[in-house]
């Protein structure tokens, strides 16, 4: 998510909250019955469809394969976010604050958590995907200078028996307090024992937070699954409230 996008979505989002928790002050019984609020809650119930819309073209391969000859993945994502956030604000406005029916109140709280869900679980899968790429480039840089510096220290006999005894843990954590460490670097410093020492345990560390990190993703494509099915089933009491409207708002046009 580009950062300009990202700051238009956590404002629409916040907008959502607010206008779900103007209940305590607002409440009309007739507005979602009245024309302005249907034409929001239809309005908002088509915004709706956009998601499921893209979920469809991504993993159906000859829609995909068709809808992307017009329209790029890039900008069905875009239309899904947007909508995906638009459409949950109208139908809260729609809703009048009026919180009574179960389907209602079952309706307004799953939107919540499918927005939310969605929202959180794309930020933090972006930024773990970016953490990760970020850290694997400086492990590979990190790798490189270990390589070139050990090279250079099994050149030196004299430098090689010094770092020998520091090869085990604990030793290697008590080696800064034995080992020379030079406030200014030069170009002999830079190939020291010590500059061994403490790549070995930056390596260490980069390929932890990697290690974590793919971790938090691997449970986060697993939270965004969930968020899925919440979807399907958001989408499953959206049709029975749309069918509930019809046949109890409408049936007195017969």
């Amino acid at each position: 998510m580009k950062e300009r996008e990202k700051i238009i979505v956590s404002g629409l989002v916040v907008l959502m909250l607010i206008s779900w928790l103007g209940f305590p002050f607002h409440v009309s019984p007739r507005f979602a019955g009245s024309l302005w609020g249907g034409v929001l809650g239809v309005s908002g119930a088509l915004l709706m469809l956009v998601p499921l819309a893209y979920m469809a073209v991504k993993r159906i391969k000859p829609m995909k394969q068709y809808v992307t000859k017009y329209v790029t993945m890039r900008t069905l994502l875009s239309w899904h976010i947007y909508a995906g956030v638009a459409g949950p604000i109208l139908v809260v406005i729609h809703s009048g604050h009026k919180y009574e029916s179960p389907l209602g109140i079952a309706l307004i709280a799953l939107t919540l958590i499918v927005v939310l869900s969605g929202f959180v679980g794309r930020y933090l899968m972006q930024q773990f995907s970016t953490e990760i790429r970020e850290k694997k480039t400086m492990l590979q840089q990190l790798n490189t200078t270990y390589e070139s510096v050990k090279s250079e220290l099994a050149s030196s006999p004299a430098q090689a028996a010094a770092i020998r005894p520091y090869a085990g843990f604990f030793s290697r954590l008590a080696a800064s307090l034995f080992l020379h460490d030079d406030s200014q670097p030069t170009a002999s410093t830079m190939t020291s024992p010590t500059t061994l020492l403490r790549l070995a345990e930056a390596i260490t560390d980069v390929e932890y937070a990697i290690s974590t990190h793919e971790h938090f993703k691997r449970w986060f494509s697993k939270w965004l699954k969930l968020h899925i099915v919440i979807s399907i089933v958001l989408y499953v009491l959206m049709s029975l409230h749309v069918w509930a409207a019809i046949y109890f708002g409408l049936r007195w046009f017969e």
